[in-house]
């Protein structure tokens, strides 16, 4: 695939990253916005659900462990509104272990990262769950 082709799929995306981090967020923020992508960053599970009727976002990428809501919880909430039924949600995780992969595909989300993520994996995985157009 060339660049052009990789810039027009993601231009305009709508992303929305949630990691208590904001070293993650700022990079997975910044990765983003040079393939052109819209993106909006919440510190938690709650933010996120403030944001998300909002920001209507086409992929969610979220980290697992968060205070107050963690990932799991928030990818349940999320998977559990009609509205964002059909929305992928990545997993973002430290540990690469097969109980939180699985734990991760019980509460509907589509992909586990291991972090730290390079660029390219974020966007296979933007490539793999957001159809083109």
């Amino acid at each position: 695939m060339g660049s052009e082709m990789d810039d027009n799929h993601l231009a305009g995306l709508r992303v929305m990253v949630i990691d208590d981090s904001k070293t993650i967020r700022r990079t997975a923020e910044t990765l983003l916005k040079k393939e052109g992508c819209d993106v909006v960053t919440a510190t938690d599970g709650f933010e996120a659900l403030a944001k998300i009727a909002d920001h209507q976002p086409q992929i969610v990428f979220v980290d697992i462990m968060m205070p107050r809501l963690d990932g799991y919880q928030t990818c349940a909430l999320i998977k559990n509104n009609q509205m964002f039924k059909q929305t992928p949600v990545i997993m973002l995780s430290s540990k690469d272990g097969l109980f939180d992969k699985a734990r991760g595909r019980i509460v509907g989300s589509e992909q586990y990262l291991t972090k730290p993520f390079t660029r390219d994996e974020l966007l296979s995985a933007i490539r793999k769950y957001v159809p083109a157009g």
